[in-house]
């Protein structure tokens, strides 16, 4: 069976994220003062092929750990969908 996984990584949240602190300080230099807490991370869209759900998520949680993220770091979650 094909699936989708569509996965996003984000830096933990114990950790600075200065790409979220940048865009926040332009957000309120440009009168948007409301916005707090930016932080800024990546969303990852891949097809892959397994038996069953499952399976799938368990490829895509090891593609996670072994490729995909920094554990020191980046955190991450996803979705699986079958095609």
């Amino acid at each position: 069976m094909k699936f989708i996984a569509e996965i996003n990584v984000m830096p933990l949240k114990a950790l600075l994220d200065p790409q979220g602190k940048a865009v926040t300080q332009t957000l309120h230099n440009i009168d948007f003062k409301s916005v707090k807490g930016v932080r800024i991370g990546k969303h990852i869209h891949l097809s892959l092929e397994a038996d069953n759900k499952q399976k799938a998520s368990d490829k895509v949680k090891d593609i996670c750990e072994k490729v995909l993220i920094n554990p020191i770091m980046e955190g991450f979650e996803f979705t699986i969908k079958a095609e």
